[in-house]
């Protein structure tokens, strides 16, 4: 970590799985500070009593509000964005808080991250930002396109020495909100799992991989670019058996249907995008269109990458990578994941 040597690192909705994951990585090397920015006082404090480490600054603010997050930036040197609202089925009943925190909130941090010359920023994104069906995948898309515009502007202009680039991942196993944490807790008091749809799909990745692919973003990211990391995938009914055998339950799997904005499957590299995308071998990288608005250009000539302009656009014919169509875990596989995860390993004590 020695890009991270007497640098200072601000998190934005530091209080959250990520943050805690990223705390856990850096708290014993030598960064010379975190900053924790959130808006929820009571996770604060509870975090900063259980660190007690004097390398952890925490503030009080809200990406919505511009000033406070102003105050944060002062002399940082790099940003992960976390901060977000994640739960689709409250994005979708209430989208306007979706709008300001997830699209608003971040074009502020950009802005202030601009105006204190922060070296590098990376943006956190999800796989329901590809072709999104919910309020959560179309606000975080468009948080993409707000953190991309950026990056192409600053990287076409040479206004700033700032990298702006963006993650996205799929989910979290055991992060807040998710799936794993509430079948526990229905095991433990003795009620039936709940599950939307069996034949659902979804990534499957650790708090590690996602503290992983940031650090990627991080290091080998340009201007503009997207990058995602490679993972299994599972279905709902793969992991729910995986987790009933390994905490030894008798309980049986209740199917309750699809919630607001579910999707059978999550798309991490859109057709589209695939057609442009990098393979760095665990990681795609998705660059940005670097063309200008001057669009008469391309009316009787296409452009291709690395080639002579009058060429055609490459299109191949690949698919977009989904958990449809990624390795499929089976459920020893997937127990075996399981096993990675403290919360699991703490309930199997």
């Amino acid at each position: 970590m020695t890009l991270f040597k007497d640098k200072v690192l601000l998190i934005t909705g530091g209080t959250g799985s990520f943050g805690n994951a990223v705390l856990k990585r850096f708290l014993n090397s030598d960064i010379k500070e975190i900053r924790i920015f959130s808006r929820d006082e009571k996770k604060q404090d509870d975090m900063r009593h259980a660190l007690n480490n004097d390398k952890v600054k925490f503030y009080i603010g809200d990406v919505r509000d511009k000033i406070s997050v102003d105050f944060a930036m002062q002399n940082v040197d790099y940003v992960f964005h976390a901060a977000a609202l994640k739960q689709v089925p409250s994005c979708e009943f209430f989208p306007m808080q979706a709008v300001n925190t997830n699209i608003v909130g971040t074009n502020n941090v950009l802005l202030s991250a601009v105006e204190h010359k922060v070296k590098n920023v990376v943006v956190l994104s999800t796989d329901k930002a590809a072709y999104p069906i919910n309020v959560m995948g179309i606000s975080k898309a468009m948080m993409e396109k707000v953190a991309i515009a950026r990056g192409r502007h600053l990287a076409m202009n040479k206004s700033s020495d700032i990298t702006v680039c963006c993650t996205r991942y799929g989910n979290v196993m055991a992060s807040r909100g998710s799936v794993i944490p509430l079948w526990i807790e229905q095991i433990k008091n003795g009620k039936p799992i709940t599950v939307t749809n069996p034949n659902m799909t979804r990534f499957m990745m650790t708090l590690d991989d996602a503290v992983d692919l940031v650090l990627y973003a991080f290091e080998h990211g340009h201007n503009g670019d997207l990058f995602v990391q490679k993972a299994p995938a599972a279905t709902l009914e793969v992991l729910a058996k995986a987790l009933i055998d390994l905490l030894q339950a008798n309980t049986e799997i209740n199917i309750i249907g699809t919630r607001h904005g579910e999707k059978l499957y999550e798309t991490l590299v859109t057709y589209e995008e695939m057609c442009k995308a990098e393979d760095m071998g665990n990681y795609y990288r998705i660059p940005c269109d670097e063309r200008d608005l001057n669009y008469d250009k391309f009316f009787e000539k296409g452009k291709i990458e690395g080639t002579e302009d009058t060429k055609r656009e490459k299109i191949t014919g690949e698919d977009g990578y989904n958990s449809h169509n990624t390795q499929r875990l089976s459920i020893e596989q997937m127990k075996q994941l399981l096993l990675k995860l403290p919360e699991v390993k703490n309930e199997l004590k």
